[in-house]
């Protein structure tokens, strides 16, 4: 008797403490998961652009020739050096620039001494204007000798007409240097440019457009400063070639040579429009979480084309206007799973 009641005892306690929970209402257990957040996709004014690649090259950039002729004696600078404007590329020999000069300071002083006395006696009415106009005329041509020999001895030095580096340098200490001479070849890195040819069919909306954007190699774009639009066509390849130039102010950390694309605004067109961040990416296969019928998601493969303002992007085909698309791709490729029937 008393091992029946144990026995009793012992599976009421098993029932206490292992039985089920309470089950939850019907209503509860079949609410479905929140989805992830939708956009419609729609239709805005995005910009018409065409893009073409070209090359920078620096504005200021010159070689340096020498104006005289004479032996280089100095060549204080090297490919790669820096220099400011006005800094001496080269010296060439100027002994017989310099007796010039001598020579010429040596006749003013003769004829200044000769004015000063042709002047004294003219102011005492003693001699006729013409002896003092011949005079002054003596003085003013000696003074224009010693201008035009200090010019010749200036030209014995090279200096540079602008700040920059020098990019060649194809002299010699010793050589002879003459007249037209290339002495050193200079370029500055303070304003850059990017040329490119464009092709005659879009010309016309490049000038009508009159605006650009740079793309350096690192993906940073700026707006060109000035667009210069060539007035004719190269006669072989019938394009056209435009500078863009670079902002002045800032860094870019771009040299001459350097690929770059040139961007030109040819105006507006209509495209359809997403958050970059619903595009999804299956392999090779570019796609968006579409809400069907039933608010049920489905992956459907497009074609997206170029990025828009706004952290949006073109939608070129595989979606219609108004169709909602979900925001979080992670989110939406979970939830289509669990629609499926797959567990996560």
């Amino acid at each position: 008797m008393r091992a029946a009641a144990t026995l009793v005892w012992l599976s009421l306690l098993l029932a206490a403490c292992g039985g089920r929970a309470p089950a939850l209402p019907a209503a509860q257990a079949a609410a479905p998961a929140p989805g992830p957040a939708t956009t419609r996709a729609e239709t805005i004014d995005a910009p018409r652009e065409q893009s073409f690649d070209g090359v920078l090259e620096a504005v200021n950039q010159s070689t340096v020739s020498a104006q005289t002729s004479g032996r280089i004696v100095e060549l204080p600078v090297d490919v790669n050096d820096a220099v400011r404007k006005g800094d001496v590329l080269a010296a060439v020999r100027d002994a017989e620039p310099r007796a010039q000069l001598q020579a010429a300071q040596a006749a003013l002083r003769q004829a200044q001494a000769d004015y000063l006395r042709v002047k004294q006696v003219f102011d005492r009415k003693l001699i006729a204007q013409a002896q003092m106009d011949r005079a002054t005329a003596a003085r003013d041509t000696a003074q224009a000798a010693v201008d035009a020999a200090a010019e010749q001895q200036e030209h014995a030095l090279i200096r540079a007409p602008f700040a920059g580096i020098v990019t060649a340098r194809p002299v010699e200490l010793g050589e002879l240097a003459t007249p037209g001479r290339p002495i050193v070849t200079l370029l500055s890195l303070d304003r850059l440019r990017a040329v490119v040819d464009v092709p005659q069919q879009f010309v016309g909306a490049v000038r009508a457009g009159g605006s650009a954007q740079v793309v350096l190699p690192d993906g940073a774009a700026l707006d060109a400063a000035a667009l210069h639009i060539f007035p004719y066509a190269d006669e072989h390849a019938h394009t056209f070639r435009v500078r863009a130039e670079l902002p002045a102010a800032g860094v870019h950390d771009v040299y001459p040579g350097e690929l770059v694309k040139v961007v030109f605004r040819l105006g507006a067109r209509r495209a359809l429009a997403v958050p970059q961040a619903a595009l999804a990416y299956r392999g090779e296969v570019t796609g968006l979480y579409v809400a069907g019928a039933a608010a049920r998601l489905e992956f459907r493969a497009v074609r997206a084309g170029a990025a828009l303002p706004g952290g949006r992007v073109e939608i070129v085909a595989g979606l219609d206007p108004g169709e909602a698309v979900a925001d979080d791709p992670v989110a939406a490729a979970a939830l289509v799973r669990r629609q499926n029937g797959d567990t996560p």
